[in-house]
């Protein structure tokens, strides 16, 4: 069956996290995301923003709806799956993870070394209360290409299983060392 592929709209997002009542978890499994992003042309060029601007980061859309989730006793959760030595994007990455901590999201990182014994889907994704999986799909490059919302049991289960299995062993954002 070939995925329905679109591209879900602030609003939507807005919704998903709206209608959450106990855990929202992603799971990124790239080693590179849109590479070509502005924000990620400014770090690597030393403009980065500065932590304690949040006006110049906060994006009041998403941040503000990871932020008013969690105020609800939400619990939201980001995992990554990384190679190392970590590619300049991960270190991007590690380097604008106050945001999503700022904004209320627990995240954790796995050395891909040690998640070869884990069964994890193809894609990246994020689950709603054990009920909605939404996959994200990129090209190689790491452009996004859109979002496929599954609801089956089976593919809820599996990304259940396996971001759980991800988030035990998983180290906590201020304790991963980049290398």
């Amino acid at each position: 069956m070939e995925p329905r592929i679109e591209t879900l709209t602030p609003e939507r997002w807005t919704d998903l996290f709206q209608t959450a009542e106990r855990l929202v978890a992603h799971l990124e499994m790239r080693d590179s995301y849109a590479v070509d992003e502005a924000e990620f042309a400014d770090w690597k060029a030393g403009r980065a923003v500065d932590p304690g601007d949040r006006e110049a980061w906060w994006e009041p859309w998403w941040h503000g709806a990871i932020a008013a989730a969690v105020a609800r006793g939400v619990s939201v959760r980001r995992a990554r799956i990384v190679s190392e030595p970590v590619t300049e994007y991960i270190r991007f990455e590690h380097a604008v993870t106050y945001t999503n901590v700022e904004a209320g999201e627990e995240v954790r990182w796995l050395p891909r070394r040690l998640a070869s014994d884990l069964v994890l889907p193809g894609n990246d994704f994020w689950i709603f209360d054990d009920r909605l999986v939404v996959f994200n799909h990129f090209t190689g490059d790491g452009d996004a290409l859109g979002n496929e919302l599954r609801d089956e049991e089976a593919v809820v289960e599996l990304c259940s299983a396996a971001f759980a299995q991800v988030w035990e062993r998983a180290m906590a954002h201020e304790k991963y060392r980049l290398t």
